[in-house]
């Protein structure tokens, strides 16, 4: 009934007649008067049918009623249907996945952080496509750019520190960005990327990657991770794959971020906590507005036949009951 509308409402002022009609109905019950010389024939008291009788007819004609006036207020079931024509973006998400990025300056640690945001951040793109790479001392693509969001967050958080060879090859990482984009024929495509170092690993240097980037008119978003001094960080790794933890200086290039930014027509932006982290990508998502064009297509269906059919129904059971088992002389 949500999407029902009524044509004719006015029709409604019709069901004050409803307390009127009753009490017409009921009026040859206030006056009609029988004589009886005894009253013995009553011993059994009332029945059931005469209790029914009493009450079921006038009901009837009623509800009769009641439908009649809602078919003349004709009511319409109404739908509405969004067309959307959206000009998405591609977006590149590319995560550092270093040992560093277990450091605990962030709740409960870099990675687990960033992943949790970046998940968020995905919900809100609807109409783009979004694809994952990740690199440490060497790169890959995770996910291809696609608009199934549930594929890139399970992607997403199925990224591991370890996985890779150790280090910070932020030239590479972008590079496999520009990859993963090189075919995309959207008008408007991005790179997020987010580190927590210095580019120390890796046979592509940034400047190359950036220089990439320009040739396929890709804008480039940089974000440095990590607090201010020192944090609890990874300072190895044991043979069984665990990391032995100490504190260490926080160390990001950036100079090396903000460059690759400016060069692409981007920004750099630095989080120094979980807060700090949520800004920086709801900032993003207001700087990279999807372009869309709603068109809403109404269309309206009489239900009021539903209504009549009713009245008939009851109208047909109160004839029918008053002819036979209510018929009275």
């Amino acid at each position: 009934m949500s999407n029902l509308y009524f044509v004719n409402p006015g029709a409604f002022l019709l069901l004050f007649v409803i307390p009127i009609m009753w009490l017409w109905l009921r009026k040859r019950e206030w006056f009609v008067k029988l004589r009886f010389p005894t009253l013995s024939g009553f011993s059994g008291g009332v029945s059931i049918r005469a209790k029914l009788n009493k009450w079921l007819p006038n009901t009837l004609r009623i509800l009769t009623f009641l439908f009649l006036v809602i078919a003349l207020a004709r009511p319409q079931a109404v739908f509405e249907e969004q067309v959307v024509e959206a000009e998405g973006i591609d977006i590149i998400i590319s995560m550092d996945i270093s040992s560093s990025m277990l450091s605990e300056d962030f709740d409960p640690n870099r990675l687990v952080a960033s992943q949790l945001l970046v998940a968020n951040f995905v919900d809100g793109r609807s109409y783009d496509r979004i694809g994952v790479t990740a690199f440490a001392g060497e790169s890959f693509t995770k996910c291809p750019i696609t608009t199934d969001h549930k594929i890139v967050k399970q992607f997403l958080s199925e990224l591991e520190c370890g996985r890779l060879r150790d280090g910070t090859a932020i030239g590479m990482g972008l590079a496999s960005s520009v990859k993963a984009l090189s075919k995309s024929k959207a008008k408007s495509k991005i790179i997020i990327l987010l580190t927590d170092g210095e580019n120390n690993a890796g046979y592509i240097q940034p400047s190359t990657a950036v220089e990439m980037a320009k040739a396929f008119n890709i804008k480039v978003y940089t974000i440095g991770v990590g607090s201010m001094g020192e944090a609890l960080t990874p300072i190895g790794r044991r043979a069984d794959g665990s990391y032995p933890m100490g504190y260490a200086r926080v160390v990001i290039d950036e100079n090396l971020l903000r460059e690759i930014a400016v060069n692409t027509d981007g920004k750099y932006f630095r989080a120094t906590d979980e807060n700090g982290l949520k800004k920086i990508y709801s900032e993003i998502d207001q700087l990279e507005k999807t372009k869309m064009e709603v068109e809403i297509v109404k269309r309206q269906s009489d239900k009021f036949f539903f209504f009549v059919f009713l009245a008939i129904i009851f109208l047909s059971l109160e004839i029918l009951l008053k002819n036979t088992v209510f018929r009275t002389i």
